[in-house]
C-alpha cells in the first residue's frame, strides 16, 4: 500500500524546523550578547598573566667551608635562623691578627710617650751640664789673661760647649719629632689605633658571618650549597620565598590598555585551582614601558623591513592577603585575568605599591658588632699597662 504524500504537510514540517532553527540562532545570540554586555562589556583580559613574588637570594659574605646545613628546601624559615654554618678558622685567624696588631700599636705608642718623657729628662740633664761647661769657660777666659789658663783649654771647653749645644738640639728635634705623632690626642683615640680598630672590628665582623642567618621569612628554595664547599663571599646559597608577599604580573596588549587605572579590581582566575576559584586583586600600577623595551636585546624597528606587533604592557595586580591564607599561592603559576575599566580608578601615572614589608628592609645585620667595642677596651687596656 502506498503512503499518499502531500505537499502541503511536508512544507509545513520544514517551516516548524525552520522556525524552531532560527529561535535557537535568535536565542544563542541574545544570550551570547547578554553575557557581553553583563559581563564583559567594560573588562578587558589576558591569560599572559602570572603569580610574581619575592625571590630573596642568600649569599655566602665571608670565606669560609660549609659544616652545616640547617634547612631545606619546602622547608619555613623564620628571619634570623641560622641556616648555613661556615668553619670560619680564616676568619678566627685573621681576627686574632687584628687584634694582635692593635695590641702592638698601643705597646708603641706607650713606648713613644715614656719615649718623650726621657728625652725630656735628657734635654734638661745637658743643659745643666752646658750650664757647668758655660761658666767653666767664664773663668779660664778670666784666668787666661793671668796665664794660668792655657789657650788649649778655652778651646777645648768652646768645643764642649759647641758640642752640647749641637746634641740638644738633636734631641729636641726628636722629641718634636715624637711628639707630632701622639700630640693633640690620647691613645685609645690615636689615627693608628682607631686604624687598628676598624681591622679589628672587620676581621670581627667576618668572624660573626660564619653562621649565615634568614634575612627574612619565608620559603626555602634552590638550595645549591653542600656541606663541604668551600665557599667566597657573593657565592649563592639559596633563595627564599615570603609566600604571604605576592601579586599578579599581567601583560596586556597595547590595544587594551587604554582603560586600566590604578585602583581598579580585578578578577584572578588560576590555572592550579580551575574556574571555580577565583581571587580578587586590586590594580596597583602600570609599568612604564613595554616588554621590548627592558628586553635583553631591545627592538631596533629603524633598520630592516618593519612588521607590526602589538606590544604588550605590564600591569600589576596586587592580591588579597586573606586569601593568599585561605589558599596558598606559589610564584610562576599562570593566570587569567580580568580587569574591571567601567571602575574610575586613580590618575593613569599613579602607584599604589606598598614597600613595608620584610623583602624591602632587613635589621638582623644591625647587631653583627655588638660587643666589639668592649673587646677593643679590653685589649688597649692590656696593653697600656
Amino acid at each position: 500500500m502506498h503512503t499518499k504524500i502531500r505537499p502541503k504537510e511536508i512544507l509545513q514540517q520544514r517551516n516548524r524546523r525552520l522556525k524552531r532553527l532560527t529561535l535557537m540562532i535568535v536565542l544563542a545570540g541574545i544570550i551570547s550578547v547578554g553575557y557581553w554586555w553583563l559581563l564583559k562589556r567594560g573588562t578587558v583580559s589576558t591569560d599572559d598573566a602570572f603569580v610574581t613574588g619575592h625571590l630573596i637570594p642568600l649569599k655566602a659574605q665571608t670565606d669560609g667551608i660549609v659544616v652545616e646545613i640547617l634547612t631545606e628546601n619546602t622547608r619555613y624559615v623564620q628571619k634570623g635562623d641560622v641556616l648555613v654554618k661556615l668553619d670560619g678558622v680564616h676568619a678566627q685567624l685573621t681576627l686574632q691578627q687584628a687584634e694582635a696588631e692593635l695590641g702592638e700599636i698601643v705597646r708603641n705608642l706607650v713606648s713613644l710617650t715614656a719615649k718623650v718623657e726621657t728625652l725630656k729628662q735628657r734635654i734638661i740633664a745637658k743643659e745643666a751640664v752646658l750650664n757647668q761647661v758655660r761658666h767653666d769657660l767664664d773663668r779660664f777666659k778670666a784666668a787666661a789673661h793671668d796665664g794660668a789658663v792655657s789657650d788649649q783649654k778655652v778651646q777645648n771647653t768652646q768645643d764642649k760647649i759647641r758640642e752640647l749645644e749641637a746634641v740638644i738640639r738633636e734631641n729636641q728635634a726628636e722629641k718634636i719629632s715624637i711628639e707630632a705623632q701622639i700630640s693633640g690626642t690620647t691613645i685609645d683615640k690615636h689615627p693608628a689605633i682607631e686604624k687598628a680598630k676598624s681591622r679589628v672590628r672587620a676581621a670581627f665582623l667576618n668572624f660573626q658571618r660564619r653562621n649565615v642567618v634568614a634575612p627574612a621569612s619565608g620559603y626555602v628554595a634552590k638550595r645549591k650549597v653542600q656541606v663541604g664547599d668551600n665557599v667566597k663571599p657573593g657565592t649563592p646559597l639559596l633563595a627564599i620565598v615570603p609566600l604571604d608577599d605576592l601579586w599578579i604580573d599581567a601583560n596586556f596588549l597595547e590595544t587594551q590598555v587604554s582603560g586600566i587605572r590604578p585602583g581598579q579590581t580585578a578578577d584572578i582566575r588560576v590555572d592550579a585551582y580551575g574556574d571555580e576559584l577565583i581571587y580578587h586583586g586590586i590594580v596597583q600600577g602600570i609599568l612604564p614601558g613595554t616588554g621590548s623595551t627592558f628586553a635583553l636585546l631591545p627592538t631596533d624597528n629603524a633598520t630592516g623591513n618593519f612588521i607590526h606587533v602589538a606590544e604588550r604592557v605590564q600591569v600589576r595586580i596586587g592580591l588579597d592577603p586573606k586569601e593568599l591564607r585561605d589558599n596558598p599561592l606559589q610564584p610562576g603559576l599562570s593566570t587569567v585575568t580580568r580587569i574591571n575599566t567601567r571602575e574610575t580608578g586613580s590618575p593613569l601615572l599613579s602607584s599604589s605599591v606598598a614597600v613595608a614589608g620584610d623583602a624591602y628592609r632587613t635589621e638582623i645585620y644591625a647587631h653583627e658588632l655588638d660587643g666589639v667595642e668592649l673587646r677593643l677596651q679590653r685589649i688597649i687596656a692590656a696593653n697600656k699597662l
